[in-house]
């Protein structure tokens, strides 16, 4: 009974403060929709995928260091705690150096590279020239909120997340209509919003509620490619959303041109915020899995597995009826300029694309148990199909054999496969603990 109640507590924060979390973008989508238009919406489109890059790396630290800290925490080990910690902290600061400097120097090639025209190139290169000068605020938001929540704070990591979304939400309007900034306001805004969620979160260590801190030790490049395998599924988790928008966005401007990138621009940034729901659940249960498994609690461990699917299964339900149902609606939340072809694409794409929810969210969840458990290979090896191995030549080739329709049909199809594959490993990973134990 303490197991569920544990669960229902960290799953019930971070779905809430993911979802504020997702809110960054779809607010960026909602504001630039209704100031700028279809071409600020395909404009924003291309550039998404450089936010998933950032965010992802920012992840793959956080949760890979976090997950590491747990386990010695729940066996004791101080020491060890502060210098994860440490290198996590340190490691964060190098990659997101690399992803300003590439802001400084290369947002012309990335904009070209992105498949961006004449007539959205500037609104695309500032969109993503700004994400990544902002880069070290996002990625140690997002490594501060990994290590805090695996120190037992998960409502202070919700108030901070939500804390940035409603600052995000609040200055897109002032930016882009009160001050008339347009796709700068935006992006501004987004980049301001992890400031405020670290203040917050501030707030943990000035009360020195904290159990880990900064050593200066000599780096360990065992422990540091320890943290990094473990936390590279959750990167490629998140490289996949902008690698399936960027192939899905190639395929439909030769296809439907900009108008079709703006359409797919309203169903990706849904997408957004349901992915962040299954996103949430497994951020959520991940300490749990951690703490449970370096205590040696394997019944808990399974049990909170146990809970986690069936969750997604109740929302996976939840969210496809009500995009099945409401469709038009949301479709014309976005289509600020009244477009018939946009409408027309993107209510069909969405009853499609998202027939996908329940193996997503399935998928997920799986690889956060594999990785919490100290088990990242099978997690990795999903993770890597799912992004790379499967989604592009499903997309590439249903596309051509049945158009736009073969196009939405990708993504199910591939998480359908790698939900499959899942099991299959889920299995076999069950079989060789249990020839382990009664040897």
């Amino acid at each position: 009974m303490n197991c569920f109640k544990e669960y229902t507590k960290y799953a019930f924060f971070n779905v809430l403060g993911m979802l504020g979390l997702s809110c960054y973008i779809l607010a960026d989508t909602f504001f630039v929709a209704k100031g700028l238009g279809s071409n600020g919406l395909a404009a924003l489109n291309l550039a998404i995928p450089i936010y998933s890059f950032i965010h992802g790396s920012g992840l793959m630290l956080g949760i890979g260091g976090a997950t590491r800290y747990s386990i010695a925490k729940s066996q004791g080990q101080t020491d060890r705690m502060n210098l994860i910690f440490s290198h996590t902290a340190f490691s964060v600061c190098v990659l997101s150096i690399v992803f300003f400097t590439v802001g400084l120097l290369g947002a012309d090639v990335i904009t070209r590279i992105l498949g961006a025209d004449d007539a959205i190139f500037s609104m695309c290169r500032t969109y993503l020239q700004v994400l990544l000068l902002f880069s070290p605020l996002f990625m140690l938001n997002d490594m501060v909120l990994c290590f805090v929540r695996n120190d037992g704070a998960p409502r202070l990591v919700m108030v901070s997340m939500l804390a940035g979304s409603f600052l995000n939400i609040f200055l897109d309007y002032v930016f882009i209509f009160s001050f008339r900034m347009g796709i700068f306001g935006a992006v501004l805004a987004t980049g301001f919003a992890p400031a405020i969620g670290l203040a917050v979160q501030s707030t943990f260590f000035i009360q020195k509620k904290n159990h880990f801190r900064l050593v200066k030790r000599p780096l360990r490049l065992q422990l540091l490619g320890q943290i990094l395998s473990t936390g590279v599924p959750s990167l490629i988790t998140e490289l996949s959303s902008g690698i399936v928008i960027m192939a899905f966005n190639a395929i439909i401007l030769g296809l439907m041109g900009n108008i079709g990138v703006a359409a797919y621009g309203i169903i990706a940034n849904l997408s957004i915020v349901v992915i962040a729901l299954y996103t949430g659940i497994a951020q959520g249960i991940q300490p749990l899995l951690s703490r449970y498994y370096g205590a040696g609690t394997d019944r808990n461990v399974q049990s909170v597995f146990k809970y986690a699917l069936y969750t997604v299964i109740l929302l996976s339900g939840i969210v496809y009826l009500g995009v099945f149902l409401g469709a038009d609606w949301l479709a014309s939340v976005f289509n600020s300029e009244g477009s018939h072809t946009l409408q027309t694409i993107a209510v069909d794409g969405m009853k499609l694309y998202f027939t996908a929810c329940v193996f997503a969210g399935s998928n997920i969840i799986f690889s956060i148990y594999c990785t919490s458990t100290d088990n990242p290979r099978p997690a990795s090896i999903l993770s890597v199909l799912r992004g790379f191995l499967l989604i592009l030549p499903m997309a590439f080739v249903m596309s051509r054999l049945w158009g736009m329709t073969g196009l939405w049909l990708a993504f199910p199809a591939t998480e359908l496969s790698a939900a499959a594959l899942g099991i299959f490993l889920l299995q076999h990973s069950v079989k060789q603990q249990r020839k382990t134990s009664s040897t």
